[in-house]
Formats: C-alpha cells, structure tokens, sequence
C-alpha cells in the first residue's frame, strides 16, 4: 500500500509541471481577451463610475487633474431634479405598459404558429420576427410621417368623421405611439423565445388531457402556461432590460418631447452628455444600472419560485 502511494505522488509530482505548462499556455491564449476587455470595457466602467462622484464637465477634459471629488453631490442633484424624476415614471411607464403587451402579442402569435399553421409556418415566423431585424431610424421616420397631423393615420380617421390629433405633440399621446413603436419592434423576440418554450412541451399530455376532455382553454391555462413559467421568466426579464434601458424609440421619434414626456432615463444620460455635464451624466447612468438590477431580481423572486 505504502509502494503504490508513493508511486502515485511521484506520478502527480511529474504531472504538475506538465499542467503548470497547459496553464501557462491557457493564459498566452486569454492574454490578448483580457487586456481588451480591462483597457475597452472594464476600465471605462471603473471610470464612468469614478467620474460620477466628481464635477468633471466636458471643459476638465483637458485639465483632468483639476477635476473635485463631491461625493454623492451629483446622486442628490439628480433626484432634486424634476426631468430626472420625470425621466424614472416615463421610463416606468415604458415598462409597465410595453412589457406586458409585448408578452401577449409574443404568447399569442407562439401558441398559433405552434398548432394552426402548418404550410406557412417558415414565412409567418420571417415575417412576424422581420420587425426586429429591421433598421429602427427607418421604421421611426416612416412612423414620423404616419402618425403626422396630416398624416395616413388622421386621414383615415378623417374619412370616417373624426379629427385626427397631433400624435406626437401632443404630451400625453405621444408616448403611447412610442410604446406602441418599441411593441412593434420587439414582439418578435418574445415569440421566438415563447415558440422555443411551446416546442419543448411533450406532446403526450396534451394528448392525455384531451382523452380526459379538456379543451383548448383548460389546456392553455392547466398545461401550457405552468410549463411555460422558465420560459415566461426570462421573456420577461429580456423585455423588461430592453424597456428600461430604452433609447432608440424616444430619441428618434420625439427628441424625448414634447415637454419632456417621452424622455427615458437612457435619453435623460444622453442628453446630460450632450451638455457636457459627464458628471451627472455618469451617476445617471448608474442609477439606471441600479434600477435594471433591482427590477430583474425582483422578477427572478417572484417567477421563479412558481417556475
């Protein structure tokens, strides 16, 4: 027994310069990865998040060193300020709102390109998941020109007798076109992802329930949507980052106007940039990341647990 311990330490002492070089080797080869994420993104991250405890504006660029460290100064001035405040509730909005509507029109066009439609099933998935391939600044110009006051949408309303509004300037219409243009954008994705979670469902027990007489709504609410809880769950969680996170839609069809009831806490940062206030511009940021974070663990919280 003694023999063959001793045989097996020296034949691990043999291997371990051997792995000791695999080692080395492995880290050659991750060398070039890490120095670009370090210099490319974790480095900017650090100091995005350094600069926001500071009163770095766009003219310190050059005198850096004259920069003030003022703490959690920048943190407070956000939340005095009422844009941002407005900026959080429009961004809420987006979510509250979008989320749920997305999931659904998503859900929907799932269960049916699932069951129903066979022949064509290739060509409606190209063309229901089209949307979110398509270049967003052309879609939002074409949304400009439709949802214009002498526009194709107020036209027909004209034709059946009512007056078209200003859609996108009028303050409490324009962000349900924005929501309804960020839906448009991203239902795809959720129907992607929900047909992936419906094709996994073993058909044996819709089988079975249906020997038991079930129909088609007991089967979508007994069978279908409790085995769907892991795939609604990160739906969910997907849509809400995007939603919180939303730029694209704000920015290009209203300017986050008028009088700032469409503007997003990501146009709210973006527009801090512009002015060349990078301090408060930064703290934005990360109250944004804080936000994200916050809402996607109380989404894993109460999903998961069920899924």
């Amino acid at each position: 027994m003694a023999l063959a311990q001793i045989q097996e330490v020296g034949a691990s002492l043999r291997r371990r310069p051997h792995g000791r070089r695999h080692n080395r080797i492995a880290w050659l080869f991750v060398a070039p990865f890490a120095l670009l994420f370090l210099v490319f993104t974790a480095g900017p991250v650090l100091l995005s998040l350094f600069m926001g405890f500071t009163d770095i504006r766009s003219a310190d660029l050059q005198t850096p060193f004259n920069v003030n460290l003022i703490g959690l100064a920048n943190y407070a001035a956000l939340f005095a300020d009422p844009s941002f405040l407005r900026s959080i509730l429009n961004t809420l909005y987006f979510v509250v709102i979008g989320v749920p509507v997305t999931m659904a029109i998503g859900l929907v066009l799932a269960i049916i390109l699932n069951s129903g439609i066979n022949r064509l099933k290739g060509a409606f998935r190209v063309a229901f998941y089209a949307p979110v391939i398509t270049n967003i600044v052309s879609v939002a110009i074409i949304w400009q020109y439709a949802f214009n006051v002498n526009g194709p949408i107020n036209q027909v309303l004209a034709t059946i007798g009512f007056a078209g509004p200003n859609w996108l300037g009028d303050d409490k219409l324009a962000m349900p076109v924005v929501i309804l243009l960020g839906v448009w954008h991203n239902f795809g994705t959720a129907m992607v992802l929900f047909l992936a979670g419906l094709q996994t469902v073993p058909a044996d027990v819709y089988e079975a329930a249906s020997l038991d007489g079930a129909g088609s709504w007991r089967k979508l609410f007994s069978i279908t949507m409790p085995l769907l809880r892991p795939t609604t769950l990160l739906v969910s969680v997907i849509i809400t980052v995007f939603y919180l996170q939303v730029f694209d839609e704000p920015y290009l069809l209203t300017g986050g106007g008028p009088l700032g009831s469409t503007e997003s806490m990501a146009l709210y940062t973006y527009h801090k940039f512009g002015f060349g206030d990078y301090g408060m511009a930064s703290a934005s940021s990360y109250i944004l990341v804080i936000l994200v974070a916050v809402v996607s663990i109380v989404q894993f919280r109460l999903l998961r647990s069920k899924a």
